[in-house]
């Protein structure tokens, strides 16, 4: 059984901070390339974030470069997405997902194992 959970989500002034937390049962999660994605209403699901199998390469989007970073912790199973600074435009369902390669992919075709999702909302 292979089960990503994703939780943290929630809402959130501008300018405020949240942490995203992404627990997972893969068995090979330390070989697994780790990435954040997010939909909002009526627009397609987008990349966030991605982290290479060791953590030691991150990739990010350029609407959130600066000021979400991601991390994971191989020995936990679980992967993390730190934001702050959030804006309205950040307000979306994140979801975390897997990969089995060596290569971080911004395509949502590319990950094999996906979270459920959890909202994140950002207003004044």
């Amino acid at each position: 059984q292979v089960q990503l959970v994703e939780s943290g989500g929630g809402l959130v002034q501008i300018g405020g901070s949240l942490r995203l937390s992404c627990a997972a049962s893969l068995q090979t999660f330390s070989s697994s390339v780790m990435g954040w994605f997010r939909q909002a209403p009526g627009k397609e699901r987008e990349f966030v974030a991605g982290i290479s199998r060791i953590g030691s390469n991150t990739r990010y989007a350029d609407s959130v470069k600066g000021r979400f970073t991601i991390s994971r912790d191989n020995a936990k199973n679980t992967v993390y997405l730190q934001m702050n600074s959030l804006k309205p435009e950040d307000t979306a369902v994140y979801f975390c997902a897997a990969r089995g390669s060596v290569i971080i992919a911004t395509s949502e075709m590319l990950y094999d194992y996906w979270g459920q999702g959890t909202q994140v909302t950002v207003s004044s």
